[in-house]
């Protein structure tokens, strides 16, 4: 061992990072020097990979990297890096794919062996300090692969090129497009795992998964799609997993009816969830969905604002005081402190608080399984709920994560935009764009983004995710506030995209810039995991650009990206709901263009916003030769006023008019 070698982790920018600084494990960052110093000394590296708001990476961290002496058999046998999942998705997702080659789940802390090369040759996620739960104890863990790495050569062998196989294959080209027979049918396979009683997927653990809540939302009254989706949401509304005393929802519930979550809250999870809000408001007007948008950005302005109030922090973690979810319970001997004998009962009773508990002997608030609050008891709820908030900020909090993930900032920025039009809140709007103006100029790296920003450091280059989510927030922002700037921002960054992330082998997008510092290889997923595929958000990016810009090539990429990744999108549609949700788009989606200024223009431009966003896109234009030159509404002639159109497929509806007939005329058209 070198007499050097020490944890390096103490000036890195990831709070993850930094808070196992103090480890006795001689952790290195990623990198060179790292990859050289396993070289230098024949050792095998252990990659341990996790997040700051991850609650079994606390748990392996204080039995195991805080533990002296399963540190010192780590430093003794193996150079050991830690990476933040978030800060570098592109390491997390190479040797995510190698565990699933090894038939393994997956999850986190991800727990894997490599070669001084980065080769990956065995792995798992949490390890217990001695044998327990049927897993192996963590030191006998490191004794095996070691001795496996220096004398087993054979087996080391064989499990590193099965593993370098497996992660270097490119999946086949497609060459048909998907119509609207194969759409049906993945409609029919999405509805066929959905829980028909709770709501979401079948089974536990249940994971609020946007893209493929939107899916069937999109499906409509085929394979009874939208009333799966309005069930999920108002269980998830209903339940443990939205924190009905502060505002947002945690990360999944453990449990099949969403009552007890993993506490963790993550800014993707909540603006995902925002944007499905909004269209279940849009479908329902149910107060239960407003509510839940109203204070789920409260907590947002409140609780995870960073970059001096513009940006969005990643995440809050599970943890506090050493204890899951201990800032999220409540006793009822705690309600009658805050809120007096008569409240605290109501509340006791309306939010399932009682002696017993509904988890670990204290109560999670929820309402499963109960009517809505009446008026008259959801305006003594909202006048007792910030005295709760008050109190619980007593508590000792769980620890934030600060970094800004442009990424993630993109997702919230679109889910604002649309949620401020949908809900009429313009002060929504505001917020999106001080966030993306941050984004936009603080996280510029050249013509593209960098993917982590903070305290002034700028994790470059980006990912084809950040470059993604960012043209959708600008899109997003163009079609609530028509400031043509967005659209040019989304122009720009699909343009860069194309540049350097496309992949022209496997006919979709890499994560990883061509510029990236080299790994064993450049990660290719087309599957959506927590966040949405850069290759579906893409692909939906691409048709709204086509409609908004009226260029012809933009339309041509999209197409071209569906077909090749058609025989994916096929082996496994809720993999790719992302991208079906794009390809729904691409058959059904209608353009609405605007015409004139003033007020009579803010009024058809404002019926048009409430119409949930998932089927058209809004083009605004003060005059017809604004228009793109070979748009067919410049052929309407003089307009004496103005007026909207409806246009699908390369046809156009009437002049509307009148905003009260806006709705009816694209009725008119999906016909």
């Amino acid at each position: 061992m070198s007499p050097t070698l020490q944890n390096n982790l103490a000036h890195e920018t990831s709070p993850y990072l930094i808070q196992h600084a103090g480890n006795p494990v001689h952790w290195q960052p990623w990198g060179e020097k790292a990859l050289a110093l396993a070289k230098a000394e024949n050792k095998p590296i252990l990659l341990s990979v996790g997040y700051a708001a991850c609650h079994w990476c606390h748990v392996m961290a204080h039995e195991s990297f805080e533990n002296p002496d399963i540190a010192a058999v780590m430093n003794e046998l193996f150079i050991n890096i830690k990476v933040d999942r978030e800060e570098r998705p592109d390491i997390d997702q190479i040797y995510m794919h190698a565990l699933h080659a090894l038939g393994e789940q997956g999850g986190w802390p991800l727990t894997m062996f490599l070669t001084p090369n980065g080769e990956p040759f065995w792995g798992g996620t949490y390890y217990p300090p001695e044998p327990r739960y049927g897993r192996p104890g963590f030191p006998d863990v490191l004794r095996a692969i070691a001795k496996a790495y220096h004398t087993d050569f054979e087996r080391v062998g064989r499990n590193r090129e099965a593993l370098l196989g497996a992660l270097s294959h490119i999946p086949p080209k497609g060459d048909m497009s998907f119509g609207e027979a194969e759409l049906g049918q993945a409609w029919t396979a999405l509805a066929r795992i959905a829980d028909p009683i709770d709501g979401g997927t079948r089974g536990a653990p249940k994971f609020p998964n946007a893209s493929y809540l939107e899916a069937l939302w999109r499906a409509g009254a085929k394979e009874d799609g939208r009333r799966l989706f309005l069930l999920s949401l108002e269980r998830i509304c209903q339940g443990g997993i939205r924190d009905h005393v502060g505002g947002g929802f945690a990360r999944y519930s453990v449990d099949a009816q969403w009552l007890v979550p993993h506490f963790e809250k993550m800014l993707y999870d909540n603006a995902q969830l925002l944007e499905l809000l909004a269209l279940a408001w849009q479908e329902t007007g149910r107060h239960l969905f407003r509510q839940a948008a109203v204070e789920l950005v409260e907590w947002l302005q409140r609780e995870m604002t960073t970059g001096n109030g513009h940006a969005f922090a990643a995440s809050l973690d599970a943890d506090s005081e050493g204890h899951e979810g201990l800032f999220y319970v409540w006793k009822p001997s705690q309600l009658l402190v805050a809120l007096g004998e008569d409240d605290a009962e109501f509340v006791a009773h309306e939010f399932d608080i009682d002696e017993h508990g509904n988890w670990e002997g204290q109560s999670i608030p929820n309402r499963l399984g109960k009517d809505d609050l009446s008026d008259a008891l959801e305006i003594g709820w909202l006048e007792l709920r910030p005295k709760l908030l008050s109190a619980r900020g007593r508590r000792i909090p769980p620890a934030r994560d600060d970094k800004v993930l442009a990424d993630w900032n993109g997702l919230m920025i679109a889910a604002l935009a649309r949620a401020s039009v949908a809900f009429g809140q313009p002060d929504w709007l505001d917020l999106a764009a001080k966030a993306f103006s941050f984004v936009s100029e603080s996280m510029a790296d050249g013509t593209r983004l960098g993917h982590s920003w903070r305290e002034g450091r700028l994790l470059v280059p980006g990912l084809a995710t950040d470059l993604a989510n960012m043209a959708r927030a600008a899109i997003a922002l163009y079609e609530a506030g028509a400031d043509d700037i967005y659209l040019e921002k989304a122009k720009d960054w699909a343009e860069a995209i194309e540049a350097d992330y496309r992949d022209a082998e496997g006919g979709g997008y890499f994560l990883s810039a061509r510029d990236a510092a080299a790994l064993i290889t450049r990660p290719r997923s087309t599957l959506d995991d927590a966040v949405p595929n850069a290759n579906g958000v893409m692909a939906d990016n691409l048709f709204r650009l086509a409609g908004l810009t009226g260029e012809d090539r933009w339309l041509q990429r999209g197409d071209e990206l569906l077909r090749t990744l058609s025989p994916s999108m096929k082996a496994n549609v809720f993999g790719h709901a992302t991208l079906l949700n794009a390809l729904d788009f691409r058959l059904h989606g209608l353009e609405i263009v605007v015409v004139g200024a003033g007020d009579d223009g803010q009024s058809l431009a404002a019926a048009a916003n409430r119409l949930p966003y998932t089927h058209r896109t809004l083009l605004r234009v003060s005059s017809l030769d604004e228009l793109p030159r070979m748009h067919p509404v410049r052929q309407a002639g003089p307009l004496g006023g103005s007026a909207a159109f409806v246009c699908s497929g390369g046809r156009c509806s009437l002049p509307v008019k009148d905003a009260a007939r806006l709705a009816e005329t694209i009725q008119d058209m999906q016909e």
